[in-house]
């Protein structure tokens, strides 16, 4: 940067004419941009060709935890132009062991793990556009969240949403990668719509409620979330820049057991989604209430759009419990409960998993 200025001085001092001005100081900025990425561009298979496509590049990573906020940080210091970060949680003190970026402050304020993100990429990186979402990933966003970008990456920690993410990147043919992570092992699969196999030819049906491990049953290692986001960092950049060798099957990682398997995946000549076409995850109606894995939680969504007064709700809230409030959600705490309002109506309601109770108690404090 002190460069940038230095140039930008000494062609004042020359009294040159305005446009020739304004394209001095172009040149000015994208020196400062051949050094931020210079060593990225001396790799002989991006070089600043390839830099360019990824300063124009627009991505998309759904869930910004432990992967999400790998994949999101390691994207944004790539030089990716426009990243768009879609998360409906806010930062709390277990995140942080894999979480890489947040920090206590962000836990004590509770942000928003889409406003935290962002605010931390903004100062690694100020010359692209990042686009914080705070929002639950739903049948009836999911198309407009990926209207804009080229490519969708994967940060969830949910089966729900990938599948719901798969039927919209088949059904508008747009690529997505996905990976994920639990204990010392993880997996990520490059899907491109109508050339490889989609998720569902892999899981045609999601597991029982219970039957798979989680972060909460078996716990996880930061180790494996970096590996497996860096992977899906990787597929991101070859995708943009176009060269490399893709990852052509499932990659299956075990970093206790330093085993690495990749599992050819054929598309399945009876694929309900990439072959019939049959998108039953964005037709689905939900019910509007989520359970949270591991978490004792259920999040229940407001069946129509809507949008709440914060400081009003406080402020009715006061009387009948502990109440915190920030410019993005409201918390209120009433004996076994802890409630998490947002501006969209949407509540994440902790002490319970009978999703009867969580609407009984979301509609007697926040309304229905």
């Amino acid at each position: 940067m002190k460069m940038l200025h230095s140039r930008i001085s000494f062609i004042s001092d020359r009294r040159i004419g305005p446009v020739a001005f304004f394209c001095a100081i172009i040149l000015a900025m994208n020196e400062h941009q051949r050094a931020r990425y210079l060593r990225q561009m001396i790799f002989s298979n991006i070089g600043e060709a390839g830099q360019e496509k990824l300063l124009g590049a627009r991505v998309l990573v759904v869930g910004c935890g432990a992967t999400g906020s790998v994949i999101a940080s390691t994207l944004a210091r790539t030089g990716i132009g426009y990243l768009k970060i879609a998360d409906r949680d806010f930062v709390e003190l277990n995140n942080l062991q894999r979480q890489v970026l947040y920090d206590q402050d962000d836990v004590h304020s509770r942000t928003p793990k889409a406003i935290a993100a962002a605010n931390k990429l903004r100062r690694v990186n100020s010359s692209i556009q990042i686009v914080p979402c705070v929002v639950d990933v739903h049948a009836e966003n999911i198309e407009e969240l990926i209207a804009d970008v080229d490519l969708v990456l994967d940060g969830t920690d949910n089966f729900e949403t990938r599948y719901l993410v798969n039927d919209a990147c088949v059904k508008h043919n747009k690529a997505w990668i996905y990976g994920g992570a639990v204990s010392s092992y993880g997996a990520t699969f490059t899907i491109r719509p109508h050339e490889s196999a989609c998720f569902r030819c892999i899981f045609l049906h999601a597991p029982p409620p219970g039957t798979l491990p989680t972060c909460d049953t078996v716990g996880v290692i930061a180790p494996i979330v970096n590996v497996i986001g860096s992977l899906v960092s990787a597929e991101a950049i070859k995708f943009f820049v176009g060269s490399g060798e893709r990852n052509r099957g499932l990659v299956n990682i075990d970093l206790w057991e330093n085993s690495f398997d990749v599992l050819e995946i054929e598309r399945r000549a009876d694929c309900p989604c990439c072959v019939k076409h049959q998108f039953a995850f964005l037709d689905d109606a939900h019910d509007g209430a989520a359970f949270l894995c591991g978490r004792n939680a259920i999040q229940i969504r407001p069946p129509k759009k809507s949008a709440l007064d914060l400081a009003q709700l406080a402020a009715r809230l006061q009387p009948l419990g502990r109440v915190a409030q920030n410019d993005y959600l409201v918390q209120f705490t009433l004996d076994d409960f802890d409630i998490t309002i947002f501006p969209d109506a949407r509540a994440i309601i902790k002490g319970t998993e009978d999703a009867g109770i969580a609407r009984t108690v979301y509609a007697k404090y926040v309304g229905t």
